[in-house]
């Protein structure tokens, strides 16, 4: 298991932490994307995220953490499930900032003024979506943030990411710290700061701490229990039937247009870079199904 994270719950019941190692799901993320070190980072610390949220979910969610700015990367967007799932892409990944105190500027690659929407699918109706402004830009304190004003649940976030010269990502992963009723102030101060004392999580990840280690250095001398142990990897949900029933929804005139101009169609999935042929004579079998759904192309 080279990617997994680890959620456990202090004997009191009044600390949740989560921990994780995402370094070969970024990799693969960013290797997909073609994304520059700048870029790297900024999606890589996102799915770090999405994978955290992630597990406070139950079987069968899904969260959406979608960050926009008026930086030049524009936006990134990440999706990840219950199971362990993540997925995601940058806006530009042709961004490399020149470096700010001897870090990738990431805040200044999304911008300092924006938004970053969380939407949860918990299988039940509409989905639930909540807003708040860019604390940072650089997505752990934006997270945290998000889930104290917006969820009023009082959290630490840590994320890292370290990229290679060469542009590779050799690190990554992070944790999550929450209080929960009724709160244990004294645990919390602890936690808070050990976080303090200790060097960047990207430092950490990068000596090879594992999310057990993390944690029992995160929760020194707090008595806790540790509740799961899931693997992570990225993966997306694209499928070539779902890509199918995306053009049938474009209608029949439309994908006869098409078939006209292109002899055939060519679908790219933003999440993961995945190419999706479609042939003429395929074309033709969803313009019939898209005329018998919904009128003939003229």
């Amino acid at each position: 298991m080279s990617d997994y994270l680890v959620r456990i719950l202090s004997t009191s019941g009044a600390v949740r932490g989560l921990a994780c190692v995402t370094t070969e799901l970024v990799r693969e993320g960013c290797r997909r994307h073609g994304t520059w070190p700048t870029a790297a980072a900024a999606l890589g610390r996102a799915l770090s995220g999405g994978a955290l949220m992630g597990a406070l979910l139950k079987t069968g969610q899904r969260v959406a953490l979608r960050f926009e700015g008026n930086g030049p990367l524009q936006k990134i967007l990440v999706e990840a499930e219950s199971n362990g799932a993540v997925r995601g892409y940058v806006g530009v990944p042709e961004v490399h900032l020149q470096e700010k105190e001897g870090k990738l500027d990431v805040g200044g690659a999304l911008g300092r003024a924006g938004f970053l929407t969380v939407t949860k699918d918990i299988g039940v109706g509409e989905p639930y979506r909540g807003m708040v402004q860019l604390y940072s830009s650089e997505i752990a304190e934006d997270l945290a943030y998000y889930l104290t004003d917006s969820e009023q649940t009082p959290s630490a976030v840590g994320l890292g990411v370290f990229v290679e010269p060469s542009g590779e990502v050799s690190a990554a992963g992070g944790f999550l710290i929450q209080a929960l009723p009724p709160g244990d102030d004294a645990a919390v101060d602890s936690i808070m700061e050990e976080i303090g004392r200790l060097p960047s999580i990207t430092e950490l990840l990068r000596q090879g701490l594992s999310p057990e280690e993390l944690l029992d250095k995160l929760f020194h001398n707090i008595p806790y229990q540790v509740l799961e142990k899931r693997e992570l990897a990225f993966l997306c949900s694209c499928s070539r039937e779902k890509i199918e029933r995306v053009l049938i929804s474009l209608g029949a005139e439309d994908l006869t247009d098409l078939l006209t101009e292109k002899g055939g169609a060519e679908v790219t999935c933003e999440f993961c870079r995945e190419r999706y042929l479609v042939s003429g004579p395929e074309l033709e079998q969803l313009i019939a199904e898209a005329a018998a759904r919904g009128g003939k192309p003229s």
